[in-house]
């Protein structure tokens, strides 16, 4: 005879997931019930890409940094990642995934670059002309 796992708990307070779902833990314990990545108040974009800084102190057992600190430490050791892959890297939600990196950018181990906004680009019509101006060399 099988198992029913779709039946209702018999006790309240019981685990509603079964053993392979493995622990759970709320997304606001892993920010310590932070929405908002430091008190700088910086925002990441979903397309930010962070870099492990080079002059960056080594991440240690003495650095008060949890495993989800370290696993995206080690994201960004082997190359630069967007904010959205990390993410998905981490398999946490991007939510998480912003306030831990507001952690590490405050304590100097990444950095973050921003995408040029659409207001700072050159104007279409000028590189047009640009290449316009190419060809008929």
């Amino acid at each position: 005879m099988t198992e029913d796992r779709t039946a209702a708990p018999e006790q309240p307070g019981s685990q509603w997931y079964d053993n392979e779902a493995g622990p759970l833990v709320r997304p606001y314990a892993m920010t310590g019930g932070r929405t908002r990545p430091g008190p700088t108040g910086v925002r990441f974009d979903l397309i930010a890409l962070v870099t492990l800084d080079a002059g960056a102190p080594e991440v240690g057992d003495d650095m008060a940094l949890g495993p989800e600190h370290r696993a995206l430490v080690e994201l960004c050791r082997t190359e630069t990642q967007s904010v959205a892959e990390l993410g998905a890297g981490t398999d946490l939600p991007v939510g998480v995934v912003r306030v831990l990196l507001g952690d590490l950018l405050e304590l100097g181990c990444v950095t973050v670059s921003r995408p040029v906004p659409p207001a700072q680009l050159p104007d279409e019509r000028i590189l047009r002309e640009v290449i316009d101006g190419l060809r008929a060399l």
